[in-house]
């Protein structure tokens, strides 16, 4: 269809109309209403919007799931699930791949990814991707969770506000963290997790600007999920059994467990993701994910989807519901077989989610981790009872133990214990159990930080040098690129050249280092000022000394692309003030100084923190 000049040119005059609106209402509100104000307006509306975008999130899987898997046998194996995981994942990979045309995979990995170098900026569609490319891959049974693309959605919720009122890169940062502690909130029905994921995962310094906004957006998010889905928690658990001081040293041991468990889950996450990038054709990946995901569910058909109905089961006592559209249906009564099935929905729960997101699929390790505590507590418990190894007059609570297994796992795979404890205890009530809840969280956090310093989503950043921290020093060098503190207005000199020549070039220049180079620019060595500053001004020797004759080495060399806290060590390790920097093949490229990258420092040290 023609568009003729006069619609063109009304739809121009409108656009620009609209600009001028805004751009007129972000000059008034500049005029009216304070910053720290306005921010707090900003995380009120973040709050709701996120916690909106949660509720639909948590409808539209529900939906989708419930009308699959209407008509399927509890009794018995059922082939459907050979079919759903396939095409869910196919619908996704193909949504993402040829609509939104971007990588939205691992949500929470790519927002800290933004907020280290992207002065969390995120763009426009990932307000929705997300939550339309995860509510068709969980619907259709892949085994990942909501709550990675929520945090993307409310994230880039946030930072799409902050950007449309051209606000600063420390309270968009601010900002971000509003919209994933929304999200977390919203999802979970918990507002002090939420909080608590900023700080520990998203590693945003709790400061008093930035408490009360964090504060409203998270309390904003949880209060809309309620008021949609009614004042329950997310999982209902009940304490039947009390907890006595005597199983403590069961805790404890489970905590190690749980830590070792965590260290598994992290490493064959990495592992099997790892693969599937190195397979090069991505209907290779979908076919391969696809099989994978199908088989698992269609032998263990609770690794269907979140798998919430799962941890619900065990944390009510009931094994038999676990059983449930499984081919093995009849062992339910099998005290052997509860065990080995437990076991292997725990240990398969990790390649039914890397397919899944390998594959094409769209989610998050959050529910998976979830998922596989509660089998790893459930297990243990049940296993001592089995074994006859607790000496006390009643056994082991396996529901309890699969209460305090949920928050150890967690606590490990993301190394964020403090939000792992509350997040267990606000989205299940079982604040009667925070004693256990601590010791069991703290000793799992501690078992997997001996095999490594990262959790799922801080370790693909820190391998690339790409990682935030609460270590301002760090985190700030994080943020400097060499490439912004290379100074080249350095004069180039030549080993054949006179002291003469040296002379003329110094009378030129306003520095007082010299690069020594050759006719490819290959660095050989410097020219200080000062170790010449004897001889420049005798005539007797300019036709006599050349450069080759006292030029120096150079204390060390920065190799072009060298993280900016590796460049520092070596400026300690040879207290030099100025290094000059080669690329890989040794041809000069400039000087690197500790007055330049300090300046920056402090540049970037004021846009990185909100106070």
């Amino acid at each position: 269809m023609n568009i003729s000049p006069s619609q063109e040119s009304r739809k121009l005059s409108t656009a620009k109309a609209a600009d001028g609106w805004f751009m007129r209402l972000i000059h008034w509100r500049e005029q009216h209403i304070p910053e720290r104000t306005f921010v707090v307006i900003l995380a009120l509306l973040i709050g709701i919007t996120a916690g909106l975008a949660a509720v639909l999130l948590k409808f539209l899987i529900a939906s989708i799931a419930g009308f699959l898997t209407q008509r399927v046998h509890v009794w018995e194996g059922n082939y459907e699930y050979l079919i759903f995981p396939i095409i869910g994942i196919g619908l996704s990979a193909l949504y993402v791949r040829h609509i939104v045309k971007d990588n939205i995979s691992h949500g929470v990995t790519r927002v800290l990814y933004a907020i280290a170098l992207k002065k969390s900026r995120l763009k426009f569609h990932n307000m929705y991707a997300s939550l339309v490319a995860s509510s068709v891959t969980i619907g259709f049974g892949g085994s990942v969770g909501a709550e990675g693309p929520i945090v993307f959605t409310g994230a880039a919720i946030g930072s799409n506000l902050g950007q449309a009122f051209r606000l600063s890169p420390q309270t968009l940062m601010m900002l971000v963290g509003c919209g994933a502690a929304a999200g977390i909130a919203g999802i979970f029905k918990a507002p002090i997790a939420g909080l608590l994921f900023t700080v520990e995962v998203l590693m945003l310094d709790l400061t008093a600007g930035s408490a009360i906004p964090l504060i409203i957006s998270s309390v904003a998010g949880a209060t809309v999920a309620y008021a949609f889905t009614g004042y329950n928690v997310e999982f209902f658990f009940s304490q039947s059994e009390p907890f006595f001081a005597s199983r403590i040293p069961f805790v404890v041991m489970l905590g190690v467990f749980c830590g070792l468990v965590s260290f598994y889950f992290n490493t064959m996450i990495g592992w099997v993701e790892g693969y599937f990038r190195r397979l090069n054709s991505p209907l290779l990946r979908f076919l391969l994910g696809g099989a994978m995901l199908s088989l698992l569910i269609f032998l263990l058909p609770p690794l269907y989807g979140e798998g919430y109905d799962s941890i619900n089961a065990l944390l009510a006592g009931n094994t038999d519901e676990i059983f449930d559209n499984s081919i093995f249906y009849n062992l339910k009564s099998n005290t052997t077989m509860v065990l080995l099935f437990v076991l292997l929905l725990g240990a398969m729960k990790v390649f039914a989610t890397s397919a899944t997101n390998g594959g094409g699929g769209v989610g998050g390790t959050f529910a998976p981790s979830l998922y596989v505590g509660c089998m790893a507590g459930f297990f243990f418990a049940y296993l001592v009872n089995y074994l006859g190894i607790y000496n006390g007059a009643d056994p082991l609570s396996t529901k309890n133990f699969a209460l305090m297994g949920m928050a150890g796992v967690m606590a490990g795979v993301m190394h964020a214990p403090l939000m792992a404890i509350f997040l267990t205890a606000e989205m299940t009530g079982g604040y009667a159990l925070f004693l256990p809840l601590l010791i069991v969280s703290a000793v799992s956090y501690g078992t997997c930080r001996i095999f490594t310093p990262y959790g799922i989503y801080a370790r693909r950043l820190a391998q690339r040098g790409e990682l935030l921290t609460h270590q301002k020093d760090q985190s700030v060098l994080t943020l400097l690129k060499m490439d912004s503190v290379i100074e080249t207005d350095f004069t180039e000199v030549h080993p054949e050249m006179s002291l003469k020549d040296m002379v003329d070039v110094i009378s030129r220049s306003r520095r007082n280092l010299f690069p020594v180079t050759d006719n490819q620019g290959m660095l050989l060595g410097v020219v200080l000022l000062d170790d010449i500053r004897n001889i420049m001004f005798r005539p007797d020797l300019y036709r006599r000394m050349h450069v080759n004759r006292f030029m120096a080495t150079p204390p060390a060399r920065v190799v072009l692309g060298t993280p900016m806290e590796k460049v520092m060590k070596t400026f300690d390790d040879t207290n030099a003030w100025n290094l000059p920097v080669v690329d890989n093949e040794g041809h000069y490229v400039g000087f690197v100084s500790k007055s330049k990258i300090f300046n920056s420092y402090r540049q970037v040290l004021k846009h990185y923190t909100y106070d």
